[in-house]
């Protein structure tokens, strides 16, 4: 199988997060995937973002959710780029998408998107609530789902039948605390397993060892050149 490489918020290591430019780069790098956020805005658009709040990534302050769509146009999101609507990330790169959403609001949108126009073979749908992933599965027939962990505490124990019971196909898992052990079960069960994140040569050994399908990243050289600089 494929080692599949995802641009982790296109490629945030040296472009601004979650915007069309990082977006575009991801593409012309040759990532294999591109993995974005997605929120619903107050007025119901969705809109490519990761915080609950937009302080962090852009020039403006409040909460994703109490503004809408032409607010968050408004605001400078790094070099001059604006929070891209998902139907321009559509639009602007023909990469498959990996869609991370957290809440059944901004699924349900996201699903009816996809039904609409015919998404389920480019755009799967990942998230860290198994909720979120059924509702996506029940709504998206056929379609591909993520569960993403982070396996602290016991999450290492039940995370392959949670994914499982979430009709997920695959598991997007923590680098740093994912184990052999568990990549093995996930494989037996049917399941692909990505790691994040990917950021340097001794992080992509350690994806290789651990006999991993893929992993995010935040940098380019991961994907063009198999070798990383500071």
């Amino acid at each position: 199988m494929t080692f599949l490489t995802i641009g982790h918020r296109g490629v945030m290591g040296v472009e601004p997060e979650n915007t069309l430019r990082s977006f575009v780069r991801a593409e012309r790098c040759g990532m294999d995937v591109i993995a974005l956020d997605l929120q619903l805005s107050k007025d119901g658009v969705l809109v490519a973002l990761h915080d609950p709040g937009v302080e962090r990534t852009t020039d403006g302050t409040g909460a994703v959710a109490d503004l809408t769509a032409a607010e968050l146009r408004g605001l400078d999101a790094g070099q001059g780029e604006r929070i891209p609507l998902f139907e321009e990330v559509l639009e602007a790169v023909g990469t498959p998408l990996q869609v991370s959403v957290r809440d059944l609001p901004a699924a349900a949108a996201l699903a009816r998107l996809v039904v609409e126009r015919d998404l389920a073979g480019r755009v799967e749908v990942a998230s860290f609530h198994d909720a979120v992933l059924a509702e996506a599965a029940r709504l998206v027939p056929g379609g591909r789902t993520v569960l993403s962990c982070d396996l602290g505490g016991d999450e290492a124990d039940d995370v392959v039948d949670r994914a499982l019971a979430a009709g997920a196909r695959t598991l997007a898992l923590n680098l740093r605390r994912l184990t052999l052990e568990t990549v093995e079960a996930a494989h037996r069960a049917g399941l692909r397993v990505t790691g994040w994140t990917v950021n340097s040569l001794d992080h992509l050994r350690l994806a290789r060892a651990l006999e991993l399908d893929g992993a995010a990243t935040d940098f380019p050289e991961i994907r063009s050149t198999g070798r990383f600089t500071a």
